[in-house]
């Protein structure tokens, strides 16, 4: 059922551009079967980006497919781009699958996402790691960095930051000449989706710590295409990430907290428009509260 990707190219400052795909009621591109591309990054809704600065980018994370990383290097080499860098956000198939259209090009990873990608290689490969499609041959980063990093693009210069949020391997990159926070998946709109529910209370630590961060606007992966080709995020993302992570943190002691809708589990930052509610977030809510009850194993994520 493989179809061509129908990427839309987003136009988000003098050296920045997004790649979106998904979010298409009743369409799926890989298969009618339950997968992880269908199921996860594309019903939400997914964004790579790409800071370019004349005949140099830097494209963070490949996309769902090697067909949509394809599509977004002829894109960058129509606009003049001869020196391609890759930036991966953390090791997570849908953030990754297009490593292999980027095989020639400097692919920079943290050190954790190295470690995981290492350790996970041959069942992503093997399309056992969580399931169809297969990443087959899986591309692996050729420089890693341990800690926190300046890259430059050119003339635009760039903060590599480690994060404990969603993965215990997030890098999130910042770009100081117009304030922004490329969050990867560290921040999603609906809500955060839960991977490591042993790692929660880290999690909010570090979300604590991106809330000291100055930055005049937050483009995530998995967000609403609209908001992301607009203003952007703005940090009460982030609260109310927070807020998630901590009701999450509480089901196990108020039963309560467990049965309520999405909608009623964050209701304030709903009302004050810092989110929005898209359905599909529904069912993963529902995954995520199974996970902090234990009644799931992380390794279905």
């Amino acid at each position: 059922m493989t179809q061509a990707t129908a990427l839309s190219v987003l136009d988000l400052g003098s050296n920045l551009l997004g790649f979106y795909d998904g979010r298409v009621a009743g369409v799926r591109y890989y298969s009618d079967e339950p997968n992880w591309l269908d199921d996860g990054g594309f019903s939400l809704g997914i964004c790579s980006y790409a800071i370019v600065d004349g005949s140099h980018a830097i494209v963070y994370d490949t996309h769902l497919s090697v067909s949509h990383a394809q599509d977004i290097r002829r894109i960058l080499e129509a606009r003049g781009v001869r020196d391609i860098r890759v930036v991966l956000s953390h090791w997570h198939l849908d953030h990754i699958a297009g490593n292999a259209a980027f095989a020639d090009c400097e692919i920079i990873a943290g050190k954790e996402t190295m470690r995981l990608l290492t350790e996970n290689k041959i069942a992503i490969e093997a399309g056992t790691q969580d399931g169809a499609p297969a990443i087959s041959p899986l591309v692996m980063p050729t420089t890693v960095i341990d800690g926190e990093h300046e890259l430059t693009c050119g003339s635009v210069t760039i903060e590599f930051k480690p994060l404990d949020i969603h993965s215990r391997d997030g890098v999130a990159l910042y770009l100081p000449r117009d304030g922004t926070l490329l969050a990867g998946d560290t921040l999603e709109d609906t809500v955060t989706y839960v991977v490591e529910p042993e790692r929660l209370g880290a999690h909010l630590r570090d979300l604590e710590r991106m809330a000291t961060w100055e930055f005049s606007r937050i483009l995530p992966n998995h967000g609403a295409k609209e908001r992301i080709a607009g203003l952007g995020y703005d940090r009460a993302l982030i609260d109310a990430t927070r807020i998630y992570v901590e009701r999450l943190m509480r089901v196990r002691e108020d039963g309560s907290l467990a049965k309520l809708s999405l909608s009623d589990f964050i209701r304030e930052p709903l009302a004050a428009g810092s989110i929005t509610l898209f359905h599909p977030y529904e069912a993963v809510h529902r995954a995520n509260v199974d996970k902090v009850l234990g009644t799931l194993p992380a390794s279905e994520a």
